[in-house]
């Protein structure tokens, strides 16, 4: 019963202002609403992503006053637990704001091409095509959510007084990824092999597409064993809400890492949710790749990104004193 009377407890020094995080979305929310602005002519239903826009600044500030009326862990994890939810939003939404743009693909797997001399992403399913590994790089990819809310979760129930801090760092984090997506129109090779002919990647010959993606979203069936358990969940996943952007960097792989370096930081008892976390880690590496939504290229710039933005948001959290004074070691102190 003291998790459930500690859940409601009203707190004796709530946040009066918004979190870090929220902050996060609204200037995310307020750098997209200039881009819109200056492209609105261009794009497809502007006025649609201005109203979801303004929803959201409202859901925002609305869960703000629920808090602030009933200051207690609670109204604070769905402040948290919103957020991350209106992802789904926000993630197709990067598709409407960049097929304005030209395609970048031809690019991208052309250095691939000069690398290792073929696409990795084209071959490494043709290569292991076994039931066990298509599951396990079925597994690595379905484990995105559950690893961000697993370990959210655990900062939320042993260490509250670092929430903030943690959902600042992986929230702003996924907001610079979107910038990224915003103004870097890459769809990846399950996409741009679907446009240009599996014969025509094959072979080295990466002619641009242009604007193609503006009005087209078709895509190769995810490779791997199709009566994998975890090969569905990935396959209905995709179905769901997968649009050809946000490729580059690969921010599957650029969250795990910020995850796993949160992990480390939890200090959870003898580490067990790093460890937990480190085999998901390299199946996501490998997983990107072998179900084609990635070129190599995208999950190297997502691991070196990842890490970046780890200290980045990190150091400014620190810098912004997000991080809220542990009352047992104060009473200890005492």
């Amino acid at each position: 019963m003291n998790w459930l009377i500690e859940l409601f407890k009203i707190e004796k020094n709530p946040k009066k202002g918004l979190a870090g995080f929220e902050w996060a979305v609204l200037v995310y929310t307020l750098l997209t609403l200039v881009y819109i602005f200056f492209t609105y002519t261009r794009l497809h239903s502007p006025g649609a992503l201005v109203e979801g826009r303004l929803r959201i600044v409202a859901i925002t500030l609305g869960l703000w006053l629920v808090y602030r009326l009933v200051p207690c862990r609670l109204t604070m994890l769905a402040r948290v637990g919103v957020q991350l939810a209106l992802l789904s939003w926000w993630y197709p939404d990067t598709y409407e704001l960049n097929r304005v743009l030209p395609n970048q693909d031809h690019l991208f797997a052309a250095w691939e091409q000069r690398l290792f001399g073929f696409q990795p992403a084209l071959l490494f399913s043709l290569a292991m095509p076994q039931a066990w590994f298509s599951e396990l790089m079925a597994l690595g990819y379905a484990s995105y959510y559950p690893l961000i809310v697993a370990v959210l979760l655990y900062y939320f129930g042993w260490r509250y007084e670092q929430l903030e801090r943690a959902s600042f760092v992986l929230l702003g984090s996924f907001f610079a990824y979107y910038v990224v997506f915003d103004l870097l129109p890459v769809a990846g090779p399950q996409f741009y092999y679907a446009a240009i002919g599996v014969r025509e990647a094959a072979r080295g010959v990466f002619p641009s597409v242009g604007d193609y993606f503006a009005s087209h979203c078709d895509v190769l069936q995810t490779p791997g064993w199709q009566d994998g358990m975890f090969y569905k969940m990935v396959s209905c996943a995709h179905d769901a809400g997968e649009r050809p952007t946000a490729a580059f960097p690969s921010s599957h792989v650029g969250i795990t890492v910020i995850i796993l370096l949160l992990a480390w930081k939890a200090k959870s008892k003898r580490q067990w949710l790093f460890w937990i976390t480190v085999p998901l880690f390299v199946l996501m590496c490998l997983a990107t790749v072998y179900i084609q939504a990635h070129y190599v290229i995208d999950a190297v710039a997502g691991l070196l990104t990842g890490v970046l933005f780890y200290f980045l948001f990190d150091w400014m959290a620190v810098a912004w004193h997000m991080e809220q004074p542990n009352n047992k070691k104060r009473k200890a102190r005492k």
